[in-house]
């Protein structure tokens, strides 16, 4: 791809398309005009199988180098969807995209490959997926905790709608009270 060439995002999902086929599960371009200038706004979404994961993100930096600004996690009942929130043509005035890769994978082997080492920002935001939705991140070059204190207990993930964790840990903030 040359340097200076700007993809539009129908070809930008075309370019996964072609390379990934039936692994791209699904696709969508939405795109916003907001402000008084009336600016455009373009997000992508687009789902993949687990098992093409990293070659996706390798895909991904082949058509420009992206910004990850963070990984969003959905608990989703037997699985749980990551999000990885990329940039392409970052910092360009009105220019540019954004790029949500997400993937879902099984509570029963909530497993993932670490980008740390195509994209060594994504360490924070991996990390916090560890602890708080307990996905491993396999090969991640620092898995201790970030946010938890290390006395938190093992096994109890907060993001997870199905965590009951320790009794005094609880709260039903969802429970109207009276």
């Amino acid at each position: 791809m040359e340097e200076n060439s700007r993809l539009k995002p129908e070809e930008i999902v075309a370019y996964f398309k072609e390379e990934f086929k039936a692994k791209v599960k699904e696709s969508r371009i939405e795109r916003r005009v907001a402000g008084v200038n009336k600016n455009e706004y373009v997000n992508i979404w687009i789902k993949i199988d687990k098992s093409i994961f990293k070659k996706a993100v390798k895909h991904l930096c082949s058509l420009q180098f992206p910004h990850l600004a963070v990984v969003s996690g959905n608990d989703l009942g037997k699985n749980i969807e990551l999000i990885y929130h990329f940039s392409l043509y970052y910092g360009e005035r009105l220019g540019e995209i954004s790029l949500n890769l997400s993937v879902e994978i099984p509570k029963s082997n909530p497993t993932i490959e670490t980008i740390c080492d195509i994209i060594p920002g994504a360490l924070t935001t991996e990390r916090e997926k560890q602890e708080m939705l307990g996905v491993k991140i396999s090969g991640i070059p620092d898995s201790r905790r970030l946010f938890l204190p290390d006395d938190f207990p093992e096994g109890i993930y907060p993001w997870r709608k199905d965590e009951t964790g320790p009794q005094k840990m609880v709260r039903n903030l969802n429970e109207v009270r009276k």
